[in-house]
């Protein structure tokens, strides 16, 4: 269920963040002016503290959503981002399952995604300032000094900082993540299809080998990286291969 949750995230994040421009301008290498005047954008559009305010309320609310329109969809839709043949799955919806197995099941993901988002801001709140170089960076190979110089001009004013400092969080406000939930039963219903897609797109790669297909020399190398011996991990390999005969 939560692979499904944060997978209806991933995919509503995708869509909401914003772009730079497609079409970077000509690049000058070692422009200090140039890149001086991207940090000055950057301070306007990604100040810091925006992975705080992001990963906050803001956060909460959207994934609050995503977990009551998840939990509300019928199984058959879900069906196809488990791996599951819809054909097999009754009707109702997965609230309605959650309601005999776990009644305190809402309150335990909101919590959960909670405690989540508070540490994911404060992990993101430390690589904040490497993002905000690497920002500028990208604003500085897009833009060059001149075009800078007028974005900067326009974001000291009132109207233009209010716009800015709110640039980066606007497509995940209420009223534009409202919209975008109603993509989730459409993506959930596409899902199967895009997983035929990628399997079709994959199908004349070699099978991934398995334990017993490799030779010892890359046994003994597999055993080297993960940092044990190559007795004790054709041990677990061993054991592996039993319990799943086991459970065919």
């Amino acid at each position: 269920m939560r692979s499904v949750l944060f997978t209806a995230a991933a995919g509503l994040l995708a869509c909401a963040t914003p772009a730079l421009a497609a079409e970077p301008a000509p690049a000058v290498v070692g422009d200090p002016a140039r890149l001086e005047a991207a940090r000055q954008t950057v301070d306007f559009v990604f100040p810091s503290g925006t992975y705080a305010r992001i990963m906050g309320a803001t956060m909460d609310k959207m994934m609050d959503a995503i977990l009551d329109s998840t939990m509300q969809m019928p199984l058959k839709d879900l069906a196809g981002v488990s791996g599951v043949e819809a054909d097999t799955i009754g009707e109702g919806s997965l609230a309605e399952i959650m309601e005999i197995y776990d009644p305190a099941y809402k309150e335990r993901m909101r919590v959960s995604t909670r405690v989540m988002m508070g540490e994911m801001g404060t992990l993101m709140t430390k690589f904040e300032p490497d993002i905000r170089d690497g920002l500028a960076s990208a604003y500085a190979k897009r833009f060059d000094t001149a075009q800078l110089s007028e974005l900067n001009r326009f974001f000291a004013t009132p109207t233009g900082r209010a716009y800015a400092a709110d640039s980066y969080i606007v497509m995940m406000s209420p009223e534009v993540m409202s919209k975008m939930q109603t993509m989730m039963p459409q993506m959930m219903q596409a899902m199967p299809a895009i997983v035929e897609k990628m399997k079709l797109a994959t199908a004349k790669l070699p099978a991934p080998r398995t334990y017993a297909d490799l030779t010892q020399a890359e046994k003994v190398k597999l055993a080297k990286i993960l940092g044990i011996s190559p007795e004790e991990l054709e041990k677990k390999e061993t054991a592996k291969a039993a319990a799943a005969a086991e459970g065919q």
